[in-house]
């Protein structure tokens, strides 16, 4: 198995990820689907993966330090360009088997209108400060849309831009912006570590890969309250669950406070999924909160089950809920009716 050739051939099909698992055949995602890969040479089938296999791909596409850390730290997180084609990387072990998911990240910048954000939220990154976050599972387009909203600001707006990232997946160029990209573990230690020094160099917008623990997440609200404008992401699925994981990861005694932060520095959660797209394809739906007085009030009360209430009646401020994106996503084409109702969260809404 040429290793190289398997992502070349993954990119140029337009697909998006690449699994090799012990005693497998070689698997891609194209559209959502996990399926076989077949070479574009011969439409054959790969055999099944052996240690040998595995090894030799270790060997193709890390070097000798990166090999050194994946055997001490059993798991690893990288990046490569094979050809013009970039890739991010993670290499684990299963059940003492080396394993390797490659995603393709495409060379082109994405804009926010090819992603389908709509005015409101673009008009959010024109903020001097305040916190905007991304949320949703795994692979819903987190990494894009944040890629999205730093090319818009890099083209309109003139500041210094820094991100932080594990590891860095689109490469930019600066354009009206100056642009700093700082990868974990070659340009910084840990994300608390990176984000504790970044004031000094004289940051406008900070872009952080994925607030993982209490100190990054107390970091970027203090940054944010201090005159910067903080894009991060979280793995939860709305904006009232996202409120709720920020104040549950601090101590008690601390969670009225965070509220009183939150309340004042929280510009928007903008919570997405991606799904099949009638034509091919995927298309994103959304669920978009932006802070107003109201969500400012219940952020600070501790009412935050009543937020969606609030998107609900306030489609004219540019916020919809992820039920309502969805509908409107079926009544223009873009996606089916199954497809829609699996993924609503209100029972009864198709009717409404």
């Amino acid at each position: 198995m040429d290793i190289r050739q398997v992502l070349r051939e993954t990119a140029s099909r337009q697909s998006s990820d690449v699994h090799l698992v012990f005693g497998m055949v070689p698997m891609i995602r194209h559209d959502g689907q996990l399926l076989p890969f077949r070479e574009l040479a011969s439409d054959k089938t790969l055999a099944p993966l052996s240690d040998l296999d595995l090894e030799q791909a270790v060997k193709a596409l890390l070097d000798a330090s990166q090999r050194k850390e994946l055997e001490q730290q059993k798991d690893l997180d990288t990046a490569v360009t094979v050809d013009s084609y970039r890739f991010r990387l993670n290499f684990s072990f299963d059940r003492g088997h080396l394993k390797m998911v490659a995603r393709v990240i495409n060379e082109r910048k994405p804009t926010l209108e090819e992603i389908g954000m709509p005015a409101s939220a673009a008009d959010l990154l024109d903020l001097p400060q305040g916190l905007i976050l991304i949320t949703g599972p795994t692979g819903c387009g987190k990494s894009t849309t944040l890629a999205a909203m730093i090319n818009h600001i890099n083209s309109r707006r003139s500041c210094h831009i820094i991100t932080l990232e594990d590891p860095i997946e689109y490469l930019f160029t600066s354009d009206k912006s100056l642009i700093s990209q700082r990868q974990l573990g070659e340009d910084m230690i840990s994300f608390p570590a990176g984000l504790k020094h970044v004031l000094r160099q004289d940051p406008n917008v900070i872009m952080i890969g994925e607030m993982r623990d209490l100190e990054t997440i107390a970091t970027a609200i203090t940054l944010a309250e201090t005159g910067h404008l903080v894009l991060a992401t979280l793995h939860t699925y709305n904006a009232a669950q996202t409120i709720d994981r920020i104040i549950d990861i601090f101590p008690s005694h601390q969670q009225g406070q965070i509220r009183s932060q939150l309340s004042m520095i929280l510009a928007a959660v903008i919570s997405q999924r991606l799904l099949p797209r009638v034509s091919g394809g995927r298309i994103a739906a959304r669920e978009i909160m932006i802070r107003n007085s109201a969500i400012a009030n219940l952020i600070r009360e501790n009412k935050i089950a009543q937020i969606k209430t609030v998107l609900e009646t306030n489609i004219q401020g540019g916020m919809t809920t992820m039920d309502r994106n969805l509908k409107q996503l079926y009544q223009a084409g873009e996606i089916d009716r199954a497809t829609a109702l699996n993924y609503m969260e209100e029972d009864g809404f198709w009717d409404t």
